[in-house]
């Protein structure tokens, strides 16, 4: 064992340091920031949209345009920050999405706001990437789960917070100084991340001590491995059927669940605050327990294979019962078979973010899930315009709930006809004789 692995492996944090977990709080804020902003617009859909004049398939085509673009922006993303660096490459993203987020203040049509989304999409779509790199180069591998999960938090975080925040900014300044307030957040967070940010290496503030301690691990193979090598493999298809069929479930959530609330029980801009909140917290609390519940069946002496189909099986029968919640008469009730489907969907994809590592080796995990996240988006797309069409032309939500009630067991079927023992891929590139 080198010394530097003798140093990360005995020495306690305290001596170590702790700044690599200062620059985790600055991951956790950006994607606090990326999902408040993001929301923005779904929080307000149900007033801009007689403010603006829009209707169901215009703000369809809007959704449509967020989404295309964080597809695009998925499939480029990664390889930009790459090749730039995570500083520069991350400040770029979030000069992006911050200038358009900002830009929603001056839209004034159908097309100025699809504008303004795509932008944004293209945009955020670097957060992820960028975040997940900047992990790699702060953090030894056994540290990488934890704050992966810190930063992550952050999703959940600003779906919550954004039905606080942006009704009563709206109620006292108008709808414009909302985007214009999330917009200057990212870009408080931009400047901070600018005179801050450094490699460990050149880091004033990081001890020898730290840098050993981040450095502990041997170094890791630089292996690319092609996509179409990859998409050979049914378990590769496998995760993306994954994403494709139930990704869009949550981008409706997302969107729409605003509009629902506000048609079906008449509440008021500030009034969508608490029943919005209380979605997105059983949604947190979904998150943890699904990737709980796939440890504690393999604690029990179940195959990988078993405890993760079992928990996403039980994952999924938390979304069934949202059939029912179009049809509700009562608003809390409504909001508690919501939140226990969207619990279910962040535990499950918790556990299908999993199958990548059950399956993949480390190397190419990052490929598989920028294929499947790309799945996911082209699905959040298709939904997008087809809920638009839908609502305009017959005003029910009970087909889209019967969808999502059904997606997840749909894709566990799949998933399962095309991987039933979660057999690990063979990557290795074919050798030639001699």
């Amino acid at each position: 064992m080198s010394s530097a692995q003798a140093t990360g492996a005995s020495a306690p944090d305290a001596k170590i340091g702790m700044y690599r977990w200062r620059i985790c709080a600055l991951l956790l804020a950006a994607t606090t920031i990326n999902y408040i902003d993001r929301q923005v617009l779904g929080v307000l859909a149900p007033f801009l949209q007689d403010e603006i004049g829009w209707n169901e398939i215009q703000y369809g085509y809007i959704v449509t345009a967020f989404q295309a673009a964080y597809a695009i922006g998925l499939l480029c993303a990664g390889a930009i920050i790459d090749r730039l660096g995570t500083k520069v490459g991350y400040a770029i993203a979030i000069c992006v999405w911050s200038l358009a987020a900002i830009s929603h203040s001056f839209a004034a049509s159908v097309a100025g706001f699809m504008l303004a989304r795509f932008v944004l999409g293209l945009g955020e779509a670097g957060n992820f990437p960028a975040a997940i790199k900047t992990v790699a180069e702060w953090f030894p591998r056994r540290e990488r789960a934890f704050a992966t999960g810190i930063f992550n938090s952050g999703s959940n975080i600003g779906a919550i917070v954004a039905p606080l925040m942006v009704p009563l900014i709206a109620v006292a300044w108008g709808w414009r100084a909302a985007f214009l307030f999330t917009g200057a957040l990212s870009a408080a967070w931009l400047v901070t991340w600018l005179l801050t940010y450094r490699t460990p290496e050149q880091h004033p503030k990081l001890t020898a001590a730290e840098l050993a301690h981040i450095r502990s691990d041997p170094p890791e193979p630089s292996v690319k491995v092609p996509w179409a090598r990859i998409l050979r493999h049914r378990q590769a298809w496998a995760f993306v059927a994954a994403k494709f069929m139930t990704d869009p479930v949550w981008w409706f959530f997302l969107f729409w669940l605003p509009k629902f609330l506000h048609a079906e029980y008449g509440l008021t801009l500030l009034g969508l605050g608490l029943p919005l909140v209380a979605i997105f917290v059983m949604a947190d609390v979904g998150s943890i327990l699904g990737g709980w519940l796939a440890g504690r069946f393999i604690r029990l002496g179940w195959s990988v294979n078993r405890a993760r189909k079992g928990a996403m099986l039980a994952c999924a029968l938390c979304v069934v019962p949202i059939v029912f919640a179009a049809q509700a008469d009562n608003l809390w009730l409504a909001v508690a078979l919501i939140g226990l489907a969207t619990a279910g969907h962040q535990g499950w994809s918790a556990n299908v973010f999993t199958l990548t590592s059950d399956m993949f080796p480390r190397h190419a995990v990052a490929s598989v899930v920028g294929i499947g996240g790309f799945a996911g988006a082209v699905g959040g797309m298709m939904i997008a315009t087809f809920t638009g069409w839908l609502l305009h032309t017959s005003g029910s939500y009970l087909p889209l709930f019967l969808m999502a009630g059904s997606a997840y067991l749909l894709a566990l079927l799949v998933v399962h006809l095309l991987v039933p023992r979660l057999e690990p891929a063979r990557l290795e590139a074919p050798t030639t004789g001699t």
